[in-house]
Parts: structure tokens; sequence; C-alpha cells
């Protein structure tokens, strides 16, 4: 009430005299006859007309109505509930609205209706009954919240008109009141109407004239039956589960910045329902897909359901304030979808209207506040997903088909091992006896790039003074010392020095090298011969850049020493064949260096080698192993051994070095990164009530927990998780998620729900139309193992459902609002569809399904409002132009505007079901839009390319194509009309038909002129505007 009592206390007729203003009994309305129930009858009264001035918040003139003893105890004038004597009593004359002065609600406001009147005075004169425990009252009597039983089905005199269960319901009531329902749609009404519903595009001439023409009896299931299995059924009703789910691409707030990869949790609602997942399972992989056993990628995928909330990235923030927020809305939004309740009005305070505590309330945050937000990585697709299982799959064969060959060739060498040992033993013995040694070079130098310089040390290594090269080669000539002995190797030493940066022996700015490639030459007939290396070994290597790097011929890799860089490291590089150099034979060694920032070498030594290669094979503790005795090893030794001798030994060497290759090549998994859900294990947090919803005020601290006034958690509090709260859910005592569930389908086939108020479920909410049938409707789905399909099929196998919506004048007083079912309603389409259906009708619609958002024309302007350039939208090419329009990029701050004028949401919080709006924009939007030109451009180019000759066959097309019906013959002559007009006008401004076809390829239309294109194009754009096309009939 916006005119508070107390502006009214100083008149005595009000409060302070409450029976001076009082009206006699036959200015009242007649009390009513019925026995009052106050959960039932009054509460609701209260709760709409009086809590906003008179409840826990607000009591204005010290008078409040939300609560037994206070209403009764009256306000600061008095009492103005009178047990059994409505007449004396104040309220009731205040309501009566008989004095405008002292009325209640206020003028402005909407009043009490007589019924309402008459309840309340009954109320009053039977005692002002008003339970102590309105909690349990309500558990009892409020209809919600009682239990959902499956109803007997009522007879019906016509029984010829019922199809199931749910016309038996519908048509008892009509009969009840002498109405009968409407005859059903013709057929062209009918499969536009399956299609639109169901997969949410319409469908073609060909298939409209094949349902007309089938006769027959199943022919209308069979239709059904096809579109259930489309892929473009996940299509069209997970764009209904995404409203819900406040999906969106972007993060929303100031930034609003891209969020990566969101489009993949899109993906899997489409996947999900065109799989028909079971709704309690859909539920609980969403709600709780992390706490399963051992959860698959896909259910931690799901879990970004409750990803979706808002994330601010502003700086300066307080990154739990905005948790917080986020646990919020997942508790709100859970309460929305599921029970139906206006949970948040709990949020600082008790619920005003329904039985809902502010501990409770907190309780249901408590399922919630351990779950963080986290990443994880999934398949980009199912398809991609499959390819990589089969992919995988082979692939493990192949490992196991080696494993198989490797065990039987090590069963047939087995005898081979003695005669393998003995060898080794002797060649290292040989090893012993010639060890390498190492020679240093005479008459050496070293040129490197830029002109940098060396300084030859003491110990024979080289300093680099002057180091101006980013990167490079360095080029060491010298001569052998050593003539009398062949040279089997040569090492490079990279040493550390303190004039280098770090202490290192390279020159980058952590003291590390990369080593790109290492060459030998040998001077021939006074020309430089390669020398083959053979292997190369090192004392360390860094990750990635290992030793082998520096002899694969590929200047973009290299050896690389990090983190030793201030340790003494050396390459021994073997040659294939070792050589003999006379005395003035140069020898020379290229150093390539192209890794650049300065990672060359700052301080190295080379020197070259005689005697015996060791084999580099055998590691220390192998050799170790073979100095003992057999008798002295141990059975670990022992298989260690034969190992080496695998390795070394054919055909176990082949099969072994394959089976390594393959491990390292596994078929990559087609994963990207989303967000998602993941419970909190570590630390985890408790759960506070919060004084007035203020993270910063933390009061009692409760355990999860759910509403008393439904079914009981059927968990200990104290370790109960979501895993939990969806069982409770969906156990068969609670009598909403059922209820909740079935009214939003129905809402989505009827435009509105048996309940109308979609997301109000309290006392403030409507009650149902039809509440047997809306019980009969949540058992049977229930029933039917929660099959989203199964239950729709029952709906639109129905008479009900397939009435037509033709207006019936007999019904305009007695159903105004259809709230009766006495026929269909006709609906808009939603945002996307009415773009999908130009699309469509053009023949420019792409049906492509799933993967990344696209980016469709868009106004420079609008792409401009991203804040600080943190966004770009950059059109997509292609087909992708044309998707549909569920996959277009939702960024929250900025929506394409496509979408916003046609009442898309805004994905902010969750939507249970959009309201249509009519406004200009709308139909400026579809007139002159690109993508709706284009559509009027595409569809008469269409027609005009068609095999159809007269323009009377063609206008024919036109509407089968925009209206999936034939051309009446009112229409066809205005169509005609408007065709000639066009003609007419397009003739005598050919400029601006050259201008309507700029940049469309007149050579596609070989025989027809610009002028006749803008004509067919202004017609088409009519048959694209109407009503008709835009409405599901």
């Amino acid at each position: 009430m916006s005119r508070t009592l107390s502006a009214l206390l100083l008149s005595a007729s009000i409060i302070v005299l409450p029976f001076a203003s009082s009206i006699s009994a036959a200015e009242l309305p007649p009390a009513a006859e019925q026995e009052i129930d106050f959960a039932r009858d009054i509460k609701p009264i209260f709760a709409n007309h009086c809590m906003d001035c008179h409840g826990p918040d607000t009591q204005e003139a010290g008078f409040r109505l939300d609560n037994r003893e206070a209403a009764l105890d009256g306000g600061d004038g008095g009492k103005s509930i009178l047990p059994q004597k409505s007449v004396d009593s104040p309220l009731l004359n205040r309501v009566a609205r008989h004095d405008p002065e002292t009325m209640m609600p206020p003028d402005g406001l909407d009043p009490l209706s007589e019924e309402q009147v008459s309840l309340l005075r009954a109320w009053i004169d039977q005692g002002a009954n008003w339970p102590k425990s309105e909690s349990a009252e309500i558990k009892v009597d409020h209809w919600a919240f009682k239990p959902v039983t499956r109803p007997e089905v009522p007879e019906v005199s016509h029984q010829e008109w019922v199809q199931n269960e749910i016309d038996q319901f519908v048509l008892a009531k009509l009969e009840q009141k002498e109405l009968t329902p409407s005859e059903e749609a013709d057929r062209y009404t009918l499969i536009r109407r399956l299609y639109l519903d169901l997969i949410g595009i319409a469908p073609t001439p060909e298939e409209v004239n094949a349902f007309v023409n089938d006769d027959s009896p199943e022919a209308y299931e069979t239709i059904v039956d096809r579109l259930l299995a489309s892929p473009h059924f996940g299509e069209r009703w997970g764009r209904h589960w995404l409203d819900m789910a406040r999906y969106a691409d972007s993060d929303g707030y100031e930034k609003d910045n891209p969020r990566p990869n969101a489009w993949r949790y899109r993906d899997w609602v489409i996947n999900a329902i065109n799989d028909d997942m079971p709704y309690d399972q859909f539920t609980r992989e969403q709600l709780a897909g992390d706490l399963l056993d051992h959860p698959t990628k896909m259910q931690q995928l799901a879990t970004a359901f409750h990803r979706q909330t808002l994330t601010n990235t502003e700086g300066g923030t307080d990154q739990e304030q905005w948790r917080v927020e986020a646990v919020f809305d997942r508790v709100e939004t859970t309460g929305a979808i599921w029970l139906g309740l206006t949970v948040g009005c709990a949020r600082c305070h008790t619920h005003k209207y329904d039985a809902i505590s502010q501990r409770e309330y907190y309780q249901m945050f408590s399922f919630f506040n351990n779950g963080d937000e986290t990443t994880t990585a999934v398949p980009k697709s199912v398809a991609a997903e499959k390819e990589y299982e089969t992919t995988k799959a082979n692939y493990d064969h192949k490992i196991s088909d080696l494993k198989t060959q490797l065990i039987k060739a090590k069963a047939e060498t087995a005898d081979q091992f003695a005669a393998w040992e003995t060898r080794t033993q002797e060649k290292i013995a040989r090893e012993m006896g010639d060890p390498l040694q190492y020679h240093a070079m005479t008459n050496d130098s070293v040129t490197a790039p830029q002109e940098d310089t060396f300084e030859k040390l003491e110990d024979g290594s080289w300093l680099a003074k002057s180091r101006r090269a980013d990167k490079g080669q360095y080029k060491v000539t010298g001569q052998s010392t050593v003539t009398d002995q062949s040279i089997v190797a040569l090492r490079l030493e990279a040493i550390p020095d303190e004039s280098l940066p770090n202490n290192g022996s390279g020159q980058a700015g952590y003291g590390n090298f990369v080593l790109s490639e290492f060459r030998i030459y040998q001077q021939k007939e006074g020309q430089p011969s390669p020398l083959k290396i053979k292997s190369v070994t090192a004392d360390f290597s860094q990750d990635g850049f290992s030793i082998q790097k520096a002899i694969d011929g590929k200047l973009d890799t290299g050896w690389a020493i990090k983190p030793q860089y201030s340790e003494h490291h050396e390459a021994t590089f073997v040659l294939a064949e070792p050589i003999t150099l006379t005395a003035d034979e140069p020898l020379t060694i290229e150093i390539d260096q192209e890794y650049g920032t300065n990672h060359n070498l700052g301080r190295f030594k080379l020197t070259l080698a005689t005697g015996t290669v060791p084999d580099s094979s055998l590691s220390t503790e192998d050799r170790a192993i073979l100095a003992k005795q057999v008798s002295e090893r141990t059975e670990d030794e022992t298989q260690q051994l034969r190992n080496v001798f695998y390795q070394h030994s054919q055909p176990t060497k082949g099969l072994i070095a394959s089976l390594n290759k393959l491990k390292k090549n596994p078929p990559p998994a087609p994963n990207m990164t989303v967000r998602v859900i993941s419970q909190r294990n570590e630390e985890p947090r408790t759960t506070h009530i919060m004084r007035r919803g203020d993270f910063l005020q933390p009061m009692d601290e409760v355990l999860p927990g759910t509403l008393q006034v439904l079914n009981p958690l059927d968990h200990d509090p104290a370790s109960a998780t979501r895993i939990d709260l969806v069982d409770w859910l969906f156990a068969e005592g609670n009598p909403l998620t059922a209820r909740v569930s079935v009214n939003q389908i129905w809402a989505k086939l009827f435009g509105e729900g048996i309940v109308a108020t979609i997301n109000d479920f309290g006392v403030r909410g409507d009650k149902p139309t039809h509440p047997e049938l809306f019980d009969w409707l949540a058992t049977e789905y229930r029933r039917l193992g929660w099959s989203r399909k199964a239950f729709i099929k029952t709906i639109v196998m129905s008479s009900t459902y397939r009435q037509s919506t033709v207006h019936r004048p007999e019904f305009a007083e007695i159903d105004p609002l259809n709230k009766l079912l006495h026929r269909q309603n006709r609906l808009r389409v939603e945002a996307e569809i009415v773009r999908d259906l130009s699309l469509q009708a053009s023949g420019l619609l792409s049906l492509k399904i799933g993967g990344p958002s696209v980016f469709p024309p868009l106004p420079p302007e609008i792409a401009a409002l991203s804040y600080a350039n943190n966004f770009k939208w950059n059109t997509s090419d292609g087909e992708d132009q044309y998707r549909r329009g569920m996959y277009t990029f939702f960024k929250r701050t900025s929506p394409h505007p496509n979408l916003i004028n046609f009442d898309c949401p805004d994905s902010n919080t969750t939507c249970l079901i959009r309201r249509t709006s009519n406004t200009p924009l709308q139909a400026l939007q579809a007139l002159n839009n690109d993508i709706f030109h284009q559509s009027a451009i595409h569809l008469a180019k269409r027609l005009l390319t068609s095999d159809l000759q007269s323009s009377e066959e063609r206008l024919e097309q036109m509407v089968m194509l925009t209206s999936s019906r034939p051309l009446d013959s009112f229409e066809q002559n205005a169509y005609l009309e408007l065709l000639e007009e066009s003609r007419a006008w397009y003739e005598a401004h050919p400029e601006e038909a050259t201008e309507l076809a700029e940049g469309f390829d007149m050579g596609a239309l070989p025989n027809t002129s610009p002028t006749e294109l803008a004509a067919w194009v202004a017609t088409c754009r009519i048959a694209l505007n109407l009503d008709d096309f835009f409405s599901r009939p």
C-alpha cells in the first residue's frame, strides 16, 4: 500500500475510533459460504495486496499482516481484525473501499475483488483462524506443496475427440461448462506447428505436400517421431534450456571479456537432449557431474551449467565478493528452475510470502559454497571424440601387437644372451686397454659473425671478447697434433667464465647457449669434405634441447644446458669412420647457433680424441653389473642386463625401437579447455547466514539443508553434497520438481503454463488452471523415466495440442484468455527463429550443428560498444554468416540487435519463459536489416531460377516457402497487384532497381532485368514480414 496507514491516523474513522466508519452488512459483499482455509484463501490475499507496506520489512502505522499475533494485536490506533465480527472490523471496511479517504489498498493500486472481500468476511466471521505454525499449514494446504498423486482420469461424453488422457482432463472441464473444444487444425497448420515447436525450422514444400497427401492413420505420428529423432530437436529444445541456464559467450559486467570455449557447454546440452538423457540424469550431471563416481570428461563439462554465472574481471574488485555473488546466483537459479520458487527473496531476510526462511536459503547456499570454478580439458565435439576413440583403438591394437611380437622375439633370442655377455665384456676390456685420449689442435683460429673476436686462453679454450652477433656460425680451423693415430671423435667443452652472464658458458642473459648444428670437414684435394658423425653424447642436456638435436640437420632445434648454466659441460661427437691427418692437413668445425637473442657459446674448447670409443649404450651401472660374477648378481641386475641385450640384438632391437616410437606419438586427444565447477576438497569453506546478504557480516554457521516445507533431505547434513541435493529434488516425495518441469514444457507448446506464473509456485503465484491434469502430467513424466521426448510426444499427440487457433466469438466473455484450452494459442516465434525462417525461405540457412559461436554481420557502431577494445567482432566467412541464430556469439553487454529486438533474454539471470513484445523496431528490422534484405533478394532469385514460369506459380511457391500453405485467391490477387505496381515503379526508377541489385551476381539470372528482380524482391519482402510468417500457428 503506497499510501500509508499512519497518514490516516488523524481520521477518527480509521483506527482511533474504528467503529465510527462502520458500514452496514448490506453494504458489504456477503460472506463466502465455504469453510475458509487460511493458507489457501487468505494468505495469498495478504501476500499480493498488503505485504509491501505491512510485512516484515515495513509496518506502516505499526500494523503488520505477516504473522498471527501482530495482525490480531492491530496497529498504532487499535485492533483492525475483530474475530467473528466482520462488519465491525476496520480492516474489512477499508478493503471494501466505500470511503475514498480510507480505502485500502489506496487509490492507484489494484483493489480486492468482491470475491476476495467475501473470503475475508467469511474468515473473520469464522473466527479469523490463523494457524500458529503457518509453515506447517502451508506444507499441507498450499496446492504446490501437496504430494503429487496420480488422479483418476475423468469420464467424458465425447470420447471420439479423445486421443489420450490429456484430452479427457481438458474435455471434462469444458463439458462441465457445457462447452466444446475447437476442431483440429488443417494439415498445413499442423505440420508447420510441429516443425516449429519441435525443431524450430519450417517444413519444406515437399514435406508439406507429402503429409497433406498422406491418408494413412499413422501420418501424424510418423512426422512426430521423425522430428523427435531429428538432430535439430536438440537445437530447438536446447535453446529453451540455455535460456534457463543463462548461457552466454562472455563474462558480463563492465569488461565483459569473451569466455573461451563457452560454446562447448551449449553443444553438450544439444547432444544430451538429442540423446534423450533422462531429466534426472540431465540434472545430476549439470548440478553435480564432478561428484559422480569416476566422472567422464563430458560429465565434468556438464557442470558448466553453474559456470554460466557472470564474472567480474574489473581491476580492484574483491574476488570473494563476486564469488559469493556467483553462489547466490546458483542457489536462486536452482530454486527457480527445479522448484519454481523465488528463493532469492530469502537472501536478506525470511521470505515475505513463502515458507522459506533466511536460514534455509543459506543451507541451500552451503551445497554450492564449496564448488569452485576451474578448467578442464574436454573433447572439441562428440564427432571428434568418436573419431579419436576409433583412432585410439587402432593405436592400442598396434601397441598390443608389437608387445606380442616382442615377447615372442625375446623367447626366441634368449639363448643368445650368454654369448652377447661374453662379447660385451671383451669389448669393455679393449676399451679399458685403449681409453680415449684428447689432443689439442694447433694453428687453430675462430671466425664469427659481425667480426666478433675471440681470445685463446692458456688452457686452449676460446673466450668471446666482442659480442655483437645475435646469432650465427662459429668456424674453427686447425691442425692435428697427432699424426700416428686415428682420430675417432671430437670433444666440445662449454666452460663457465666469470666474464659471461651469470658466470655461465653462454652469452644469453642467464648464461645459456643453443648449439643448433655441429659439422666437421676434412680437406680433400683442396676442398672441404664433410665427415659423417655416427653418434653424440653429452654429460647434460636441457629438457627439449637434447644433444641429439645438434646433429639432426635442423637449424630450429639444438643443444642447451638450462638450468646448469655455470657448470662445465662437454659433448663428444663420434665419427662414423676414424680418420688420420697429416701435420699440415687442416680440419674445419662449423658451430651453428640460430636461436637468436645472444644464445651463442661464450667460452668453449675443441679437442681431438684417439683410442677406443666407449660403448655409449652401456651405462656406468650396466658396466658395474657386467664386472660381477654371474652368481653375485641379483635377479633385478640380471634382468637389467637382459633388457640391454634385447635393445641391441635383432630382431628385438627393431621391435623395441618401433614400440618406443609408437609410444612417443599417441594420437592427440581432440581436447579443449573449458570452465567448469569442481568440488573444493582441501580446506572446505564453512557457510554462515549473512546479515542482509552481506558477505562481510557473517552470522550463524549452517550446514547443507533444504526447505522444511518440502520433503526432508535423506542424508546427514554434515556430509551432504550436491549429489544429495539432486536426490532430494527427484525424490518421490518432492512435490515441486515434476510439476515445475512439466509446466515449463507445457508452456513451450501452448505459450503459457498450466500455472501461468512459470517462476513462482509460491502463494503469490497463480493456481493451476487444470489441477488434476497437472498432477497427471507430473506423474506421467516420472513414469516415462523422465524422458523429455516421450513426454513431449504425449502432449503433441493429444487433440488438445492439435486444435485450431481460430478465435471463437462465443468464448470472448467465457474464456477470453483461453484458460480452459478451448483452442490452441498462436505464438510469435523466438528471436533466433525469426532470422532462421528468413534465411531458410531464401535458401541461405546453414543447418550445420554445433561448433564455435559465429559472428554474422553486425552494424559497426554496435560492434564498437565493446569495453576498452577487449573484443573485436570479426564477421564470419562463408556459411557461418548464415548459421542458425542460436550459434550467434552472445555478448552480454551488447548482444546482437537481431536477437534483442525480438525479446531474446540478456542471459544475466535465468529466464524460464520469454515474453513477447510487439514494437515498431521489430518491423523496421525485418524490413531493412541487411540479413533480412539478403533473404528477400535470395528468395526472389530462388523463385526466378526455378522451373516455374508464371507469376502465379512463383507466388504459390513463395507462400509455401514462407507460410507452409497454399496461396488463396485473395492473396494471389493482392500479390499480383503488388508485383505489377512494383514493376511499374522500378521501371520508372531504374536507378533504384540497379542500387537494390548492387553486389548481387546478375549473371545467375541471365534472362532477368534488374527491374524484374527488384519487383520480386519487393514482393518477397512483404511475404517475409507478415504475421503469418513470424507465427507458430
